[in-house]
This record gives structure tokens, C-alpha cells and sequence, in this order.
């Protein structure tokens, strides 16, 4: 079902992005990979299934000026784009009382504005077409805040408001959209997380050392994709709180005071 199809992921050097890449290598799709580190993405690439059918395309979400050549740079390589995740990103470890609003701006501009530039500088490409799909990586956070993510909540959860009208307004064009809200998955994600000084917060947090696999993650991801689905919840039962929290309140908001900010 993707075989030759071009899929684009950021934040394709470790966590679920490399495990996406490697899935989707696997099934015979050829993969754009982005993230910041060139070697770490080439390392990546020749680990892959027919290496020198995958493109290594850097890109730092922090800078979205040069968006539309990185764009070209696929077409011009592959002569269109299938599927864009938009995986990359950067978590947090810090009270929101204690963490400087340019650390809030920044988490906001990585975690949202990259994923919304990128996505506008490949709309046209996809309306051309007259086919695609557009992945967003949400989180669970983007279903409720949680101590000592305030800004990585607060961008997650604009990621929703903008994919789902993105959603309605693209579905004229034949372009799909998915949100993704992943629970504990044992990715580094925490490793790099920003805490409230602007430092990385350089910890394996429990949550995510006992996480669900990201391999296991990413074919739940890629099943998601090809059955067209909305929205998906991924984990284990950590994402019963997003129910409990829907239908009984008052439930959640007892349980969840007494969650560690580090599992």
C-alpha cells in the first residue's frame, strides 16, 4: 500500500521519527528525513532498507524562511510528496511560574508554527496533486495539561485547533489529515526536553522509559495513516485519562493531582 510512495518526516533522528522511517523503508516507501543533525539523519539513512532511495533533508523548525526550498528540494528530487509527519519537536520540565516567556515563545514556535509553516509550504504542492496527507504528532498533552509542560501543553493542544480546520478546508483537495496523540512511548524525548532555565532537561523520565516500544508505536501510526483516521490515540492505559476526563471529570482531575511530572 506505500510502496514508492514519498513520505516526508521531521525529527527523523531518533524517537518515533526514526522508527516511522524504518517502518516505512521496510514497506518500500522512499523517505525524506529531517531534523537539525546531518549526521545523525545520514546514520539514519544508511540504516535504512535501499539507502540511496532516501533523501536527507536538515531543517531547523525554529527557522521556517527557507521552507519553500526545502519543499522544491523534494520535488525536484521525487516529483511530488505523498505524506508529511510533522514529528518534530521538543518537550519540557519546568513550572510554568518559573519558565521565562521566551522559553514559552520558543516551544510554541517549534512545536506549532514549524509544523504549521512546513504544512503551508507543502499545501500547494499536495493541491496540485490532488492528493495527500498531512500527519500532525501531537501528544497527549494535547488533550490536557500536566505539571511541568505548560507550553509544550499550550502547543500541543493549538496543533488541534489548527489540523482539524486544516481538515475540513483541504478535504475539497483530496488532502487528508491525522492527528496523532501519542501516551508513554520510550523514545529520548525527555533527554532534550527544555527546562525552565532554557537547559536541556537530560533525564530519562520514567514515563518514558517504560513506555510503549516507538516501533510499536510507529505501525500503529502507519496503520492510522492508511485507514484515513482522523485522530488516534496511542499507548498503553495511560490513555484512558483522556476518556475519564471526557465523561468524568471530576475522576480525572482527583487522579491526575497526584501524577509525578516525571512519571
Amino acid at each position: 500500500m506505500d510502496s514508492k510512495k514519498i513520505i516526508w518526516i521531521t525529527g527523523a533522528s531518533s524517537g518515533i521519527g526514526l522508527a516511522l522511517a524504518q517502518e516505512y523503508a521496510h514497506l518500500g516507501a522512499k523517505v525524506v528525513l529531517s531534523s537539525r543533525s546531518v549526521g545523525a539523519l545520514e546514520s539514519v539513512r544508511q540504516s535504512l532498507k535501499n539507502p540511496d532511495e532516501h533523501l536527507v533533508l536538515p531543517l531547523d523548525l525554529l527557522d521556517s524562511s527557507n521552507f519553500p526550498e526545502k519543499v522544491q528540494e523534494v520535488v525536484n528530487r521525487y516529483g511530488r510528496i505523498d505524506v508529511l509527519i510533522n514529528n518534530g519537536g521538543v518537550s519540557q520540565r519546568g513550572e510554568a511560574a518559573k519558565t521565562a516567556l521566551e522559553i514559552d515563545r520558543k516551544i510554541m514556535e517549534v512545536n506549532y508554527f514549524g509544523a504549521v509553516a512546513l504544512t503551508k509550504a507543502v499545501l500547494p504542492i499536495m493541491q496540485k496533486q490532488q492528493s495527500g496527507h498531512v500527519v500532525a504528532i501531537s501528544s497527549i498533552a494535547g488533550k490536557f495539561g500536566f505539571y511541568w509542560r505548560s507550553a509544550y501543553a499550550a502547543a500541543k493542544h493549538a496543533l488541534q485547533g489548527f489540523f482539524e480546520s486544516l481538515y475540513l478546508e483541504e478535504a475539497k483537495n483530496n488532502i487528508h489529515v491525522t492527528l496523532v496523540f501519542p501516551g508513554k512511548i520510550n523514545t529520548p524525548i525527555s533527554m532534550s526536553a527544555i527546562n525552565e532555565k532554557g537547559d536541556t532537561h537530560g533525564e530519562m523520565d520514567h514515563n518514558q522509559a517504560t513506555g510503549m516500544p516507538a516501533d510499536v508505536c510507529a505501525r500503529k501510526i502507519i496503520r492510522a495513516i492508511q485507514k484515513r483516521k482522523q485522530e488516534v490515540l496511542i499507548g498503553n492505559k495511560e490513555i484512558l485519562a483522556v476518556y475519564i476526563k471526557r465523561y468524568c471529570p471530576w475522576l480525572f482531575w482527583r487522579i491526575i493531582r497526584k501524577q509525578s511530572p516525571t512519571g
